[in-house]
């Protein structure tokens, strides 16, 4: 194939692997709304519904690091339609169940652990994939696009299924998830998940075990992708201090309605949907752990202007425009930590331990919510929203100074100050 024909390849794949995602992505949505709102009608516990969460989470964790090696070691290709495949035939198989018996809640549960399991190997090994899909030139837009079908099925899912749900019973929602997901499976059955691979084919396929024993050693080595690592375990903890406490202080503390709280979470939406356009009509990052720094700072200081509201006498209205503007303002810097660094890593990684490094990432990130939920959860409730904030953006603060310090980012981007020093010296003279 020519590389003018390759160019051409990667741009179909560009808009195919974007719109396959969005669909599938707002099927998926649009069905967990439902399921959410099902079971809290149906049971009208709190318990169920975080058991849905539990059971939406913790396959993800634990079969992550699986999917790595089965992305490294196997046809990618075959590997995502698989999965999209089981993710079809268990909607489908629920979908007989509710026709012949009727929808259960723990029929949901076991459908939602399968479907869990067959989202992280298609999403595990989609992510290890862009950067064969894609000419190199084109990562950086490649990986906004990405980001932008997740913001758009975050806005689009919740209000179909909010439409929905008043009119149509439970078989609706399952219909559009698996007919989504048919239509992302058509589109992913036509791209060339090697168009750009510089794997050498003929490497022996490594047994499960040693496998994953050699991803870690790969870690191990990598002191930059070690510390990518450690950052992102750390920074999915204490996130949990906004994820946790803005619905708290929003919703208990300030008496933000419910409609209008969801004005405020929509704004995170749309705050990722302005920075995925952002990164993907601008140049690649030039120096990206630099840059994730900053943001990483500019986010937590973001974090602590959040208690504004909590320690001065605003209106009901100025609440909820203030909480908008920082929800928007906080997205966009969040993006501007996971893009150059999601953009960085695919170019850091060799190729053949990208699935295993990054399924390891994402059982890390996934494991840590929970955690911080619950330990958030105990601090909201055992001292002052306000004092939780701040220390919290002191830690980011603190963490980001260390683990991103000028010696790791001089051994990350060594190109970058030395131009900087080259500029700086000529400048003085």
């Amino acid at each position: 194939m020519s590389e003018e024909q390759k160019y051409k390849k990667a741009t179909y794949h560009l808009w195919t692997f974007t719109t396959s995602k969005m669909i599938s992505l707002l099927g998926s949505h649009v069905l967990s709304f439902g399921i959410g709102l099902y079971i809290l009608a149906l049971t009208g516990s709190a318990m169920s519904f975080a058991t849905t969460m539990i059971c939406s989470i913790l396959p993800r964790a634990l079969v992550a690091p699986l999917a790595g090696y089965v992305a490294d070691n196997y046809s990618k290709k075959r590997t995502i339609l698989l999965a999209q495949a089981g993710t079809i035939l268990t909607v489908t198989g629920l979908l007989l169940y509710t026709e012949m018996v009727g929808l259960s809640v723990y029929a949901i549960y076991i459908a939602t652990v399968f479907n869990t399991i067959c989202s992280a190997f298609s999403g595990v090994t989609f992510s290890s994939s862009i950067a064969t899909l894609v000419n190199p030139e084109r990562l950086q837009k490649a990986m906004s696009f990405n980001q932008m079908s997740v913001s758009l099925a975050a806005i689009g899912g919740p209000v179909i299924g909010g439409m929905m749900y008043g009119f149509f019973s439970m078989k609706a929602f399952l219909l559009v998830h698996m007919v989504a997901y048919v239509i992302a499976f058509c589109l992913e059955a036509t791209m060339n998940f090697t168009l750009y691979s510089t794997r050498d084919q003929a490497i022996e396929k490594e047994k499960m075990w040693a496998g994953l024993v050699s991803g870690f050693r790969y870690i191990k080595l990598q002191k930059v992708v070690k510390t990518v690592m450690w950052l992102s375990l750390w920074i999915n903890l204490f996130f949990s201090a906004i994820v946790i406490g803005g619905t708290y202080i929003i919703i208990e503390l300030l008496k933000v309605k419910s409609t209008h709280f969801g004005f405020i979470e929509a704004s995170g939406a749309v705050g990722m949907l302005v920075a995925s356009l952002i990164f993907a009509t601008r140049k690649e990052v030039k120096a990206p752990l630099r840059f994730s720094k900053i943001s990483l700072l500019l986010l937590a200081s973001i974090l602590g202007l959040a208690v504004v509201p909590l320690v001065t006498n605003l209106s009901y209205l100025a609440i909820v425009i203030f909480y908008i503007v920082i929800y928007f303002i906080f997205a966009i810097f969040e993006m501007g930590i996971n893009m150059p660094i999601g953009v960085y890593m695919q170019r850091l990684i060799s190729e053949e331990y990208r699935g295993r490094v990054l399924g390891l990432m994402e059982t890390m990130a996934m494991s840590m919510m929970p955690i911080g939920m619950v330990v958030y959860g105990i601090l909201y409730d055992t001292f002052p929203a306000t004092v939780i904030l701040l220390v919290t953006s002191v830690i980011i603060v603190t963490i980001s100074l260390v683990m991103l310090r000028t010696s790791v980012l001089k051994e990350a981007h060594p190109e970058f100050y030395e131009q900087k020093k080259i500029v700086t010296e000529s400048v003085a003279n």
